[in-house]
């Protein structure tokens, strides 16, 4: 193959590989801030583009830079294994670089040895080989060259070594200064005359831009699409194609075993081990961290330190950022907008800063949040913590990836839809976006904690406890129902590659947290301001007082749903009105009953006005009911789609109104808080 010319034009290099082999730390290093993030069409897997400036002869060159998922395979078993296949085959980059852990050599050289076949050149970049060193592997990247017949280049990209002699190895293949000849693996001895019978009949026959050859391995190894495709097009020519393939069903162990045979020979020539039997750092680690008792311990004491860091930390900020930038601001708006019409004022103070700064707000916890899981990812104790927990969410139909963003619901339900980000299944991260806001947060824990106390007295951190606990019964019940509806009855099968611990990379932390908070900015930013200015107008127009408002007015067209949980419609605007914010339930209800607003004025406007029943029925609808706009905003955001972000509401607007309605009920067929 004559490899294209890369004078006087920007190239395009696929950087490929399996999880966990650093892939993300070679883009960030060489695109930085140039990086676009988006989604690869009809998928909600993310797309990283970005451009690498470099210099060649004095001159400067540009490579555009695309992340292909990582995949431990191309046989088009999941989303990310058809997305980095079909774009090499369809959109032909001018070169691809895979990535391989040092370490892992063997396993990494199986989805080596499925690139070669492709009509691109490869460079494969030998990353981790620090981690390797203190393993006591060597591997001779010279022997290693030779015996694959591709550009090897040895590399530790947390420490940025190596990742310009990529670059230099990557330029030089596809400039042709480098020839490139590479030893593919072949088929079993006993499965090759197979092998050319299938290339023989669909010779002729094979689209472009598919490679004849890779047709015919992965026909025999019976990969769906490209059968699918191969039948469509043959028509009635498929017969004698499908009678050689169902005489050796065995085909596929052929295939995989020839490539096997080719990496244990390459591995053998190139690759020294330590002695058999010796423990690492890792294996003494590993002991404790993935042990099924004291690794709960372990995996408790870091979500500890996570939780405290993302509220403790974040949380003052957030507050401070309230106070001194949105409080202020809307009050500087209110003395600038002085003799403006009252609405103008409304919509401009009330609802666009308000809207706006909550998202400003929320970028303290979300900062902190991103960076601690960032770090936890790059040193490899993320896979610790799934392994560990994945025998419990199986009983939700998830697997041990969805327990953290579930956890950090706790402290806000915006940072742990982002944070499903981690999982890998796409119907898994789904169910665990609806699963998540179920999950009581810091602002529905202080409306209980106002509010129990006025109703329940000492009795209110048994009925506290009770509601929290009712929220977690009906989300673990939820997961069970959904477990049928989303993942079709499926179980989850969770394969996951425990790597080797490494030190972080301070900059592949830092570019993750910006894109990520970016992403947030501006996607779900847009949306929170929207819908702010939108409940705004909502709970103050036509007159501009709360109790004339659409919003009373929907309450009061709501208030025959709310005689079945005990609720005028002053506790249901009460409730709509925490869409924009949970704190929103408090200060609207001593708009409402015109206490006020402190907490003993609040007490003994509404200590006469509930039965304990209905009291009990609210907070239990407030702990169920819909989340934040911000949260509704992020779903809508993460799962692309506002069929299920609909679903998402209209769901828990039923279950908390059910749930409401059944203990109102409950209490009047016992005779108890009339």
């Amino acid at each position: 193959m004559q490899p294209p010319s890369s004078e006087g034009r920007t190239v395009t290099v696929a950087l490929a590989g399996q999880p966990n082999v650093g892939k993300s730390t070679v883009f960030n290093l060489l695109t930085g801030l140039s990086q676009h993030v988006g989604n690869w069409p009809g998928k909600t897997i993310e797309r990283k583009v970005g451009v690498h400036h470099h210099r060649r002869d004095g001159e400067s060159c540009a490579m555009r830079i695309v992340d292909l998922p990582g995949t431990y395979s191309l046989t088009a078993n999941s989303p990310e294994e058809q997305i980095a296949r079909d774009y090499v085959i369809r959109e032909r980059p001018d070169a691809v670089a895979v990535i391989a852990d040092a370490a892992s050599l063997e396993r990494n050289l199986y989805l080596l040895a499925e690139f070669l076949f492709l009509p691109v050149p490869v460079v494969l970049g030998l990353n981790m080989t620090d981690v390797a060193e203190r393993q006591e592997i060597r591997i001779s990247p010279r022997i290693l060259e030779a015996a694959l017949g591709v550009p090897v280049v040895p590399m530790t990209a947390t420490k940025n070594q190596g990742v310009g002699e990529l670059v230099a190895a990557v330029d030089r293949v596809i400039r042709g200064a480098i020839a490139y000849h590479p030893s593919r693996p072949a088929i079993r001895e006993d499965h090759r005359a197979v092998l050319e019978e299938i290339r023989t009949l669909i010779a002729g026959q094979v689209p472009d831009p598919y490679p004849d050859e890779w047709v015919a391995l992965k026909l025999l190894e019976g990969d769906a699409e490209i059968t699918r495709l191969m039948r469509e097009r043959m028509q009635e020519r498929w017969e004698p194609v499908r009678a050689v393939l169902t005489r050796h069903e065995d085909a596929l162990l052929a295939v995989a075993s020839g490539r096997y045979e080719w990496i244990g020979r390459i591995v053998r020539a190139a690759v020294t081990r330590p002695r058999a039997g010796q423990i690492t750092l890792t294996d003494r680690l590993d002991r404790v961290a993935t042990h099924p008792f004291w690794g709960l311990f372990v995996l408790l004491g870091v979500l500890g330190v996570v939780f405290w860091l993302t509220y403790n930390v974040g949380a003052p900020l957030q507050a401070l950022l309230d106070k001194h930038l949105v409080q202020a601001g809307a009050h500087w708006l209110r003395d600038v907008l002085v003799g403006a019409p009252w609405w103008l004022v409304g919509v401009l103070a009330d609802g666009a800063v308000a809207g706006a700064g909550m998202v400003i707000t929320f970028l303290p916890i979300l900062i902190v949040f991103f960076a601690v899981l960032g770090l936890l990812e790059d040193v490899g104790y993320m896979a610790r913590a799934a392994f560990v927990m994945d025998r419990f969410m199986h009983v939700l139909g998830l697997h041990g990836r969805s327990f953290l963003p579930l956890f950090l619901g706790f402290g806000c339900n915006v940072p742990a839809v982002l944070g499903t980000r981690i999982i890998d299944a796409p119907r898994a991260r789904l169910l665990t976006i609806l699963l998540t806001p179920l999950v009581p947060c810091t602002a529905r824990m202080a409306v209980l904690a106002v509010l129990a106390p006025i109703f329940f007295g000492s009795a209110a951190p048994w009925v506290s406890w009770g509601l929290v606990g009712l929220s977690l019964v009906v989300l673990a019940l939820l997961g069970l129902v959904l477990r049928r509806g989303v993942l079709g009855g499926e179980s989850l099968v969770f394969v996951m590659e425990i790597p080797l611990y490494h030190l972080p990379n301070v900059r592949t932390i830092a570019l993750g947290v910006w894109q990520r908070t970016l992403a947030f900015l501006k996607k779900a930013g847009g949306t929170i301001l929207v819908v702010s200015i939108v409940v705004w107008a909502l709970s103050t127009l036509p007159a501009g007082e709360m109790d004339t408002s659409y919003l009373a007015t929907l309450g009061r067209v709501l208030a025959p749903l709310g005689a079945w949980m005990g609720l005028e419609w002053r506790m249901l605007v009460a409730l709509l009105s925490s869409f924009v914010a949970k704190e929103n339930t408090i200060a609207t209800l001593a708009i409402l009953y015109r206490a006020a607003g402190e907490e003993g004025g609040l007490a003994g406007a509404l200590a006469g006005a509930w039965t304990p029943a209905a009291a009990l029925a609210f907070l239990a609808v407030q702990m169920l009911f819909i989340p934040c706009a911000a949260t509704v905003a992020v779903i809508r955001q993460e799962t692309g789609s506002w069929g299920w972000t609909v679903f998402s509401v209209a769901l828990l607007a039923a279950i908390s109104f059910s749930a409401g309605i059944a203990i109102f009920q409950g209490a009047a067929l016992l005779g108890i808080g009339g």
